[in-house]
């Protein structure tokens, strides 16, 4: 299987390339910039414009066909009461959780299409689908990105293709616990956990599943 992760470069990406390499899967990682030499291959790309995405595909079909599309690129940005949210805050978490989600899959569906065979995955968040006070940016955003994944799960679903999103609370990175040093560790969700779940879902065995939107809390 040859699956391109976005985001592959971050807390959550690290465990997510390593499942699906040790699932046997070739691994074809997306980041803006890789500074790193990685055991898999890696495209450096902008997301947020079609072009980048555009290219992108191109350079990720030169491996093989795509047959799945991980997509793990997320920003976080909160701590104000709707009334006193920014623009410059709103417009961030749209461009960054909902465009580039829109324009990376909409880049991939054309190969897969064709093929007629493909999975797509979207890493949301659980604050998507509970009221979440000064972070409403974010969890609108999240909820978009729901929306975005169900609306191509209902054009799909007699192409082949499968598209899903899975809902985490908070992940157990180190970047949250640097950014949340008091919180209690032991509740988050491990990495690893919504990696195996990512996995199954690209699997022929999810071929049944589509559309869902599929909570991973942890003991949150």
């Amino acid at each position: 299987m040859g699956v391109v992760i976005t985001g592959a470069g971050g807390g959550l990406g690290t465990a997510v390339t390593k499942a699906f390499a040790d699932a046997g899967a070739t691994v074809i990682g997306v980041e803006r910039v890789w500074h790193e030499k990685q055991a898999f291959v890696t495209i450096s790309a902008d997301l947020s414009t079609m072009e980048g995405c555009r290219a992108m595909v191109e350079q990720a079909c030169e491996h093989g066909p795509i047959e799945a599309l991980v997509h793990l690129v997320g920003g976080f940005r909160g701590g104000s009461p709707i009334a006193e949210t920014t623009d410059a805050d709103w417009d961030m978490m749209m461009d960054v959780n909902v465009r580039v989600a829109f324009n990376t899959i909409r880049a991939v569906l054309g190969p897969m299409l064709k093929a007629k065979r493909g999975r797509i995955v979207a890493i949301g968040s659980r604050a998507a689908v509970e009221e979440s006070p000064t972070i409403a940016a974010y969890a609108v955003s999240k909820a978009a990105l729901v929306a975005l994944i169900k609306n191509v799960a209902a054009e799909v679903k007699n192409s082949g293709i499968t598209a899903n999103a899975v809902l985490p609370s908070t992940i157990d990175t180190a970047a949250n616990r640097k950014a949340m040093p008091n919180a209690n560790f032991s509740k988050w969700v491990q990495p690893e956990s919504i990696a195996k779940l990512l996995v199954w879902l690209c699997s022929d065995a999810a071929g049944d599943v589509n559309g869902a939107v599929i909570p991973i809390y942890g003991r949150a």
